[in-house]
């Protein structure tokens, strides 16, 4: 039976069994079951479940969750598929990693598809005139409030990069400050 350890920075670690668990650090927690799991998340702070969910691969990151049950639930059967295998004894699961958009830091341009409408609209807003609210739309397709929301919300907010907006003859225009 898999038995799993937790440390105080939500690193998870599965073992083949409790027999080949090393020395465990202060902190480090063990659980083998989802009631054991349930166990100590009984402890936590509602946080700290949504830190872990969202620092296991392959998961949608959430904000929070409607019950710490589902919480746990979730991440109990997130970490199933993550057993060792044959020869392995032992294999990391989850490492806490830090935001990738503060790795970067706000002048790193996020990774876009090529040639997609995220990457035209940043090409055309890097000019150093900036792009009208018209340009955009006639090169997207978009509605006005939706090249709006675009530059707000996925530009600005998600991306973090710093978009200026302005009005120059009356029309307004967006350009991505460097």
């Amino acid at each position: 039976m898999p038995t799993f350890t937790i440390d105080p920075e939500n690193n998870i670690t599965v073992f083949a069994s409790s027999k080949h668990i090393e020395g465990k650090g202060e902190g480090t927690e063990t659980f083998s079951s989802v009631e054991e799991l349930a166990a100590l998340a009984s402890k936590w702070p509602g946080a700290r479940l949504v830190e872990i969910w969202n620092s296991l691969p392959g998961v949608e990151p959430v904000e929070r969750f409607t019950s710490r049950q589902v919480a746990i639930t979730r991440i109990w059967k997130a970490i199933q598929h993550l057993q060792p295998g044959g020869g392995a004894h032992r294999r990391r699961v989850v490492a806490k990693q830090g935001s990738a958009k503060k790795k970067a830091g706000r002048n790193a341009l996020p990774a876009v598809r090529e040639n997609s409408k995220t990457a035209r609209v940043i090409a055309l807003l890097r000019k150093s005139m900036g792009a009208s609210l018209k340009t955009i739309m006639r090169a997207t397709g978009w509605q006005a409030h939706s090249v709006r929301g675009f530059v707000s919300g996925q530009l600005g907010r998600k991306m973090g990069l710093r978009v200026r907006s302005f009005r120059r003859e009356g029309e307004r225009v967006y350009l991505i400050k460097d």
